[in-house]
């Protein structure tokens, strides 16, 4: 199974029941949280250690019993320090049809010119719904899908409550446009990895000159676009290390490396292991 995606077309959950619980620690394959986007909003709790997130280029940092909450369409991602969680990632359009009230008051206050807060901390009222929201859908008991639905409405209760977000602006053009251009070069990214990219391949992709690209592209994720793509292969490289029987020397070379070398070095540099010490830690812990 891939796991990788920068643009997740996935329905979660059921047609009746648009939501997703994910649970993600250091066995999981997708540990690391590579940039990507989705239409559905998201919420993450952290259950053990910390997390350095982006969030539309805005970096938090997250503890343990923190909460993060990530808008529709958002780029988001980044990296678990020693770090357990979970995500819950669930479609708001497909509640909100289904309550008129609820619909009109989301939209009026809450809408597309408002900006939720993006950190909830621990012990905080929103962050003590998200707890019992997380746990109900854990237990799957009789009956939680009304109670999940029930606190997933209390969180944004809570939100409009104790006014945990202020309005918006509306964003400039140019910013809109940047915002697109980026996910049309995360895109490619994912798309031919494997295949050699250059600066030039990137920068067309966007509409924009190379040098411009890099800081533009660093604003978004911390790093430039080929830093970045040599990440988002070694972390498809550890997906099937991890998922696959295929030889290191074969996914190297399926991952878009050609010097097994340097695949080696940037591996262990991201990493802190060869890729056959990570291969075997994981087979140990399956």
């Amino acid at each position: 199974m891939r796991y990788l995606a920068f643009h997740e077309r996935m329905t979660r959950g059921t047609f009746d029941f648009p939501i997703e619980l994910y649970y993600i620690d250091a066995a999981h394959p997708r540990y690391e949280m590579p940039f990507h986007w989705h239409m559905e909003c998201e919420l993450i709790l952290i259950l053990e250690g910390s997390f350095s997130l982006s969030v539309d280029g805005d970096v938090v940092y997250a503890e343990v019993g923190d909460c993060v909450f990530v808008p529709s369409g958002v780029i988001h991602g980044g990296t678990p320090l020693g770090c357990t969680y979970e995500c819950l990632v669930f479609d708001m359009e497909r509640f909100l049809r289904d309550s008129a009230v609820c619909r009109q008051k989301y939209a009026a206050a809450l809408g597309d010119s408002t900006h939720i807060e993006t950190l909830f901390r621990a012990g905080s009222p929103a962050a003590r719904v998200v707890d019992m929201l997380f746990e109900n859908m854990e237990k799957e008991q009789p009956g939680y899908e009304f109670i999940t639905t029930g606190l997933l409405w209390q969180f944004f209760g809570t939100v409009l409550r104790y006014r945990l977000y202020t309005p918006s602006a509306a964003e400039p053009p140019r910013t809109l446009r940047h915002a697109e251009q980026m996910k049309n070069v995360l895109r490619r990214i994912r798309r031919d990895y494997a295949a050699p990219l250059t600066l030039s391949d990137l920068a067309a992709e966007a509409g924009l000159a190379p040098k411009y690209l890099c800081r533009v592209f660093r604003q978004v994720t911390g790093r430039t676009p080929i830093d970045y793509l040599n990440y988002y292969r070694i972390e498809c490289a550890a997906e099937l290390l991890c998922t696959t029987a295929d030889s290191v020397t074969d996914i190297a070379l399926q991952c878009g490396f050609n010097d097994l070398s340097y695949f080696s070095r940037l591996f262990k540099r991201q990493k802190n292991t060869s890729a056959h010490v990570y291969r075997s830690r994981y087979t140990q812990r399956g």
